[in-house]
């Protein structure tokens, strides 16, 4: 039974509970897809920092107090606990990052030991091309090249992980 597994464009044909290459192989392309979603929620916290410290970013308030509570009170400041809470945060997102990427280099060991240990070249190649450098199974077949198609690297790909 073939149960199929991945993230985004990447899909991994894993055979029953067998682990080894499939399953590491799967972590890897999850670590990357987790990466990459960290470095982008950065960024939009890098960029919502930037925005209140380069506008002098303030909020307004009114409020009611003074004489039997019948004055109304204008209130503007800098929203210190929201910028305090984005700093902090932006912090924790990259002490996470970097434990993703430490995580990542261990299994890109792990994997490239296991793809060293496969004996067909044109397999190893393959698998090397689209998991380790991301590329598409078109791009895959033209690093291959020319006698092989984006359908058949696919597929060869696809019987090798039944095989074991």
């Amino acid at each position: 039974m073939i149960e199929l597994q991945g993230v985004g464009d990447h899909t991994l044909f894993i055979v029953g509970g067998n682990m080894g290459i499939k399953e590491a192989l799967a972590q890897y392309c999850d670590t990357q897809q987790e990466i990459k979603d960290i470095k982008s929620r950065i960024e939009t916290l890098e960029r919502q920092i930037a925005v209140m410290e380069k506008q002098g970013y303030t909020q307004q308030d009114s409020v009611t107090g003074g004489e039997g509570g019948n004055r109304h009170y204008k209130i503007e400041g800098y929203p210190y606990p929201e910028y305090s809470r984005k700093t902090t945060l932006l912090i924790c997102r990259r002490q996470q990052l970097n434990g993703r990427e430490l995580k990542l280099l261990e299994l890109t060991n792990e994997v490239e030991e296991y793809i060293g240990q496969i004996e067909d070249s044109r397999i190893r190649r393959m698998i090397t091309y689209r998991f380790l450098d991301e590329m598409t199974w078109q791009q895959v077949a033209f690093a291959m090249g020319r006698k092989y198609t984006e359908n058949g690297c696919k597929k060869m790909i696809e019987r090798f992980f039944k095989e074991i």
